[in-house]
């Protein structure tokens, strides 16, 4: 009789570290950006935000994730119609806030381009 015991308690035990592996292996963290363009940076940062924001929601209903925790991510720029921004078309200072971390440049087409970025963890 105590060697069931023993083995229903080894078994015990051996299921909860595979329940406790299954559930840090599902949580990870991601990063994320949208890009956007405007007149002027007040509405290319304002368009980027919500293009994060939209890419947070997205990948939240793809993963089946119900709450994540965000924080501010500095993400290469995405430029539209270059293949890199160099130094000297940045528009500084960065916007920065508890939701993403904006960058924003001097377009070719439109007069401000920013790319907004987060992490996202679960």
């Amino acid at each position: 009789m105590g060697s069931y015991w023993r083995a229903f308690a080894l078994a015990f035990v051996a299921a909860g570290f595979c329940l406790a592996h299954s559930a840090t292996a599902q949580a990870g963290c991601v990063g994320l950006s949208g890009t956007a363009d405007g007149v002027d940076k007040r509405t290319a940062v304002t368009r980027s935000q919500n293009a994060l924001k939209e890419a947070i929601a997205e990948y939240k209903a793809a993963k089946r994730i119900r709450s994540v925790s965000i924080t501010p991510m500095r993400a290469k720029p995405q430029p539209y119609w270059r293949d890199s921004v160099s130094p000297s078309l940045y528009q500084k200072p960065d916007v920065v806030t508890s939701q993403g971390h904006t960058i924003c440049w001097s377009g070719v087409v439109s007069p401000t381009v920013c790319t907004s970025g987060a992490k996202i963890c679960w």
